[in-house]
């Protein structure tokens, strides 16, 4: 969440923030007048701990007791009445400040949706095939590699069984992707795969609504995580890290699970918009004044490492409209996929600068003693539904089978994934 101050002190400037993310500015007015009440409230608590205090020397100076004990009565009544309402209050006031988005970055481009993305480059060149070439899906079925039809019958649509070498590339990409991020300084980790509700809302992950992302634990306060960018962010929650022990840097390997509601499209078929996955992520916590500069080591790593499995790949940055509000500057790296003949989606970087960390109460504390909040990166590695798309699509042969980029020949123990 924004610094609560903040908001009091520029309600403008948020509301301008506010409507260029796309949002409804009209929450930041809800905010104040609820923050408004919240004081009024405390002072009101106050006022009656006071009036308590007071009732209670006149009863130890030997004050009438029944007027004493009819005072206490009414005193407890009025708490009672003043906690509902605090506790009302305060909900309502968590619910709204968390509606309230990140401010972005200066050098973020305004816009209102993915149409107004800014193309920064493009890297290596589309594959032209003397062949038609097939689609992922097409190629993993007669490959017999994939199998969403066993999926969908054990499971439900958009789940799949990963057979044979399809199991293999996806290890041999984990394994991989843990070789070359330890060498840049990451330290792995395997997540669990749930976290608390606390985590999952306060890395920005909702439940419920249009944009549901997390399945809930019915009668449990957990959830599936979306990605272990919830478990790294929950993994220091109220703690406070010393300066010289900055930056943390983790590549963290968990399943993924999300309800994709809404996000359904002519791109969504196969591979590329499932409901669970594994996914290898970067999670950075650093210093204030540091954030930009691992944000875009953490963008340097996404393309090195696509880059060496010979993947022709696009980076995008996102405008003030089609970030999410936890980010203040976001990245997405695109692969070609022939089987679209288009980019799509593979990795994502975002700097959250301290927007995650206040609501999770991490703070960074300085050689001077002073502390305050740490700032907060994440950014994709490998998503193993995504990644083999783009190698299969990108690697295909006439024949129908696939050859394996050399990086990963030594984890698949193989050159060529075909029919067995």
């Amino acid at each position: 969440m924004l610094n609560p101050k903040l908001i009091r002190d520029n309600p403008e400037k948020i509301k301008q923030n506010t409507r260029e993310r796309g949002m409804n500015d009209a929450v930041v007015d809800e905010w104040l007048q609820i923050d408004k009440e919240k004081t009024e409230v405390n002072i009101q608590v106050e006022l009656l701990n006071k009036e308590r205090n007071e009732l209670a020397e006149i009863g130890k100076k030997g004050g009438n007791i029944e007027e004493v004990r009819e005072k206490a009565r009414e005193i407890k009544e009025k708490g009672k009445e003043l906690e509902v309402r605090s506790s009302e209050i305060v909900t309502r006031w968590t619910d709204l400040i968390n509606q309230i988005p990140n401010i972005h970055l200066a050098d973020v481009p305004i816009g209102k949706n993915d149409a107004e993305n800014k193309e920064l480059r493009k890297v290596g060149e589309p594959i032209k095939f003397a062949f038609t070439p097939k689609d992922h899906l097409q190629l993993g079925t007669e490959l017999g590699i994939l199998d969403f039809e066993t999926g969908a019958k054990v499971t439900g649509s958009q789940f799949y069984f990963l057979k044979n070498d399809a199991v293999k590339l996806e290890l041999a990409l984990l394994s991989y992707g843990v070789d070359f991020l330890a060498k840049k300084g990451f330290t792995a980790v395997m997540t669990p795969d749930m976290a608390k509700s606390r985590y999952y809302l306060g890395t920005g992950y909702a439940p419920r609504g249009d944009e549901a992302q997390i399945y809930e634990i019915e009668g449990e306060d957990l959830g599936l995580i979306a990605t272990a960018e919830v478990t790294m962010a929950a993994a220091h929650a109220d703690e406070t890290i010393f300066e010289k022990d900055l930056p943390l840097k983790y590549a963290a390997i968990s399943h993924c699970f999300r309800k994709e509601a809404g996000a359904y499209g002519k791109y969504s078929k196969g591979l590329y918009r499932v409901h669970q996955f594994t996914k290898l992520e970067m999670f950075i916590y650093c210093k204030p004044e540091d954030s930009d500069k691992y944000h875009m080591e953490i963008l340097a790593a996404e393309e090195e490492l696509t880059k060496s499995l010979g993947i022709p790949y696009r980076v995008l940055q996102m405008c003030s409209g089609d970030m999410g509000a936890m980010a203040a500057k976001k990245y997405d790296l695109e692969a070609w996929m022939p089987g679209r003949n288009d980019y799509g989606e593979i990795t994502s970087t975002s700097n959250c600068t301290d927007y995650q960390s206040r609501n999770l109460n991490i703070k960074i504390k300085r050689e001077n003693g002073e502390k305050e909040f740490i700032h907060m990166l994440n950014g994709t590695a490998l998503v193993t539904s995504r990644i083999p798309i783009a190698i299969l699509e990108n690697f295909q042969q006439a024949d129908g089978s696939v050859k394996v980029p050399e990086v990963l020949v030594p984890y698949m123990g193989k050159e060529v994934i075909g029919r067995l």
